[in-house]
């Protein structure tokens, strides 16, 4: 038996660097955390703050998770699946280049002239191969389409049925591992 939490009370977790975090989407099977999603969004036109307080945020977030994971902060019988979900408004500020200031040292290359949009694609699969999460998805939508549901993904890595595939698949193990044939 699985439940998923999406609620404002229902959805906390005890971290370890602070006492609980409210994630946007939690799996719970037979009282075993068995899987957290984190949601985040950002329209215009403010980027360029707003770009380094939601990675600070989410290495944050994924640091203290594994942390808490780590001191049995929780009840689970198997490694949960961490995931993340980024929604980036597709428009003209989003999409040009953007210089950096580098006053003492050169940034990486890879951040050179890159728009908000390349560098949040470059954050979630950064994010994904350094294992500070289990997947990462980036989507863009454009703020009038996006309300019927149209949205892009720049990167096929980053596709959000990647995350939903590696979220299932954490699923059917946990199944497995109780003894069933992938029925929660």
């Amino acid at each position: 038996h699985a439940d998923v939490f999406t609620g404002q009370i229902d959805s906390y977790l005890p971290g370890y660097f602070r006492p609980t975090k409210r994630w946007d989407l939690i799996v719970v099977a037979d009282g075993n955390l068995l899987a957290c999603i984190e949601v985040k969004s950002q329209a215009g036109p403010s980027y360029g703050n707003n770009f380094n307080n939601r990675v600070e945020e989410a290495i944050g977030n994924a640091h203290d998770f594994w942390k808490a994971y780590q001191e049995k902060a929780f009840r689970t019988t198997m490694k949960p699946f961490l995931g993340y979900i980024m929604l980036l408004e597709h428009d003209e500020a989003s999409t040009r280049p953007v210089r950096e200031h580098e006053p003492h040292f050169k940034v990486r290359s890879e951040f050179k002239n890159a728009s908000y949009a390349r560098r949040y694609e470059l954050f979630c699969e950064k994010a994904f191969r350094e294992g500070l999460y289990d997947a990462t998805a980036f989507l863009m939508s454009e703020k009038d389409s996006g309300l019927d549901g149209e949205y892009i993904e720049p990167s096929k890595e980053l596709a959000f049925k990647n995350l939903a595939a590696a979220l299932y698949g954490r699923a059917i193990a946990y199944c497995r591992q109780r003894g069933n044939s992938g029925h929660i």
